[in-house]
C-alpha cells in the first residue's frame, strides 16, 4: 500500500527566473537557461543557511568574570522590553550592554513589524492576507533570533544575531 523511497529527491529551480524545473531538465522551460545542477542549487542555499548563521563571535573581547557574572541578566535583554533590566541592573558590564544592545534591536524589529502588520489589517482583503503572512513569518523569525540570542548569553558567548547583529544603539 505504501511506497518507501531510499532516495531522497531534491527540487531544482531555474537560477535565472527561479521555475521549478522538471527531473532531467537541461533547459528551463520557462525562460530557456541551462538547468544548471540540482545538487550546486541546494548546495548554494546551505552555504547561505551557513554564512547568515556563521556571525562574528567577540566573546574574546570581554572580561570572563563580567561574562560569568552577567549571564543570567543578559539573557533577560531577549525577553521585549525586559532589555531594560540589564541596563539598569549592571549599567557598568560590557558583556551585558553587549547583549542589551541586541536585544533592544530585536526589541525594535517586533515594535516596527507590528506597526506595518498593523498599518496594512487595515487595508482590506490584500493587506489582511500580506499583514497576516508578514505577521506570522516575521513572528516566527523573530522568536528564533530571541532564542539564538539567550542561548549565546546563557552560554557566556558574545556571537552577533543574523542580520541585526551589527546594528549598535548602545555602546
Amino acid at each position: 500500500m505504501f511506497k518507501y523511497y531510499s532516495e531522497v529527491t531534491t527540487m531544482a529551480f531555474c537560477n535565472k527566473c527561479g521555475n521549478q524545473l522538471p527531473d532531467g531538465a537541461n533547459n528551463c522551460p520557462n525562460c530557456g537557461a541551462p538547468a544548471g545542477n540540482a545538487q550546486q542549487n541546494t548546495q548554494n542555499a546551505q552555504n547561505f543557511v551557513n554564512n547568515m548563521m556563521n556571525t562574528n563571535d567577540t566573546t574574546s573581547q570581554f572580561d570572563p568574570q563580567d561574562i560569568n557574572d552577567n549571564k543570567g541578566m543578559s539573557v533577560l535583554a531577549y525577553i521585549g522590553f525586559l532589555f531594560l533590566v540589564p541596563l539598569l541592573a549592571c549599567p557598568n558590564s560590557k558583556f551585558a550592554r553587549y547583549h542589551t544592545n541586541q536585544g533592544l534591536v530585536l526589541f525594535l524589529l517586533e515594535f516596527a513589524l507590528g506597526i506595518v502588520t498593523g498599518i496594512l489589517g487595515i487595508i482590506p482583503i490584500a493587506g489582511l492576507i500580506i499583514g497576516g503572512l508578514l505577521s506570522a513569518v516575521g513572528g516566527i523569525f523573530t522568536l528564533v533570533l530571541m532564542i539564538m540570542g539567550i542561548i549565546n548569553a546563557a552560554q557566556g558567548q558574545a556571537k552577533e544575531l543574523p542580520l541585526i547583529g551589527k546594528i549598535t544603539l548602545l555602546k
